[in-house]
């Protein structure tokens, strides 16, 4: 089944996307977002196998470590021995850090800060009118903005108010179209990207037409005049 996301604040001038008999619109001012236990959210992002962390205990330098969970889920960590990473959150295990650290009676009041640097498997696919098109790692802090920036922005031929998002939860596959202008301008929130998602940025066909033929221009004998039809705010 194939669900529309219409977002709030998106539509503008673009055509609707859609409209085969499979394609159900849902009214939604945001994308829905998979379970917590398969992506997590902002700070409920669950570690897993391979993951490459920074731990970092407050004013003990001799207690800064990077370290890479390794296949069973697990790592060791100074004074406090081997460690079970997979399934927590980055909180939840700087807290575990932390009572392990008190109950060592090395540190008196420890205060643990658990980083995700690297966290392979997890990647979000970017294609489209971008510079660099591939897949790129998924981190918390992962938005509809940032997944673009990693693929080097968009293209002088994009149309940055045509992105389409597409998510896959369950059975249901979701699209949803964004204006990175009205995003960039805080129209409404950089959305959250999440493992498994495809971002497709749009091509402007009148900037590409307009380039092909300017191509064109020393073969001309005559002034080349242009008159394009519903162009509408695409760039």
């Amino acid at each position: 089944m194939v669900v529309l996301g219409l977002l709030g604040g998106c539509a503008g001038k673009i055509k609707p996307i859609g409209g085969a008999a499979s394609v159900v619109p849902v009214q939604t001012e945001a994308m829905p977002q998979p379970s917590q236990a398969s992506a997590g959210g902002p700070g409920q992002f669950q570690l897993q196998a391979f993951d490459k962390l920074r731990i970092e205990v407050f004013g003990v330098e001799t207690l800064q470590r990077t370290v890479s969970v390794d296949g069973d889920g697990r790592f060791s960590f100074p004074l406090v021995g081997q460690l079970q990473a997979s399934g927590k959150t980055p909180a939840e295990l700087g807290g575990e850090i932390e009572q392990a650290l008190r109950g060592a009676n090395y540190v008196r009041n420890p205060d643990v800060t658990v980083t995700i640097l690297e966290t392979p498997g997890r990647t979000v696919a970017v294609d489209g009118q971008v510079n660099r098109p591939g897949e790129f790692p998924v981190l918390p802090n992962a938005t509809l903005m940032r997944a673009v920036a990693l693929a080097g922005g968009a293209s002088k031929d994009a149309r940055i108010d045509d992105v389409v998002l597409f998510r896959n939860i369950g059975d249901k596959h979701y699209v949803g179209l964004y204006n990175l202008g009205a995003i960039r301008r805080g129209g409404y929130p950089d959305p959250q990207i999440f493992s498994g998602d495809i971002v497709v940025v749009g091509e402007s066909k009148q900037r590409r037409m307009l380039e092909q033929l300017l191509q064109a221009v020393p073969l001309l004998t005559t002034p080349l005049i242009l008159l394009l039809q519903n162009s509408g705010s695409g760039k």
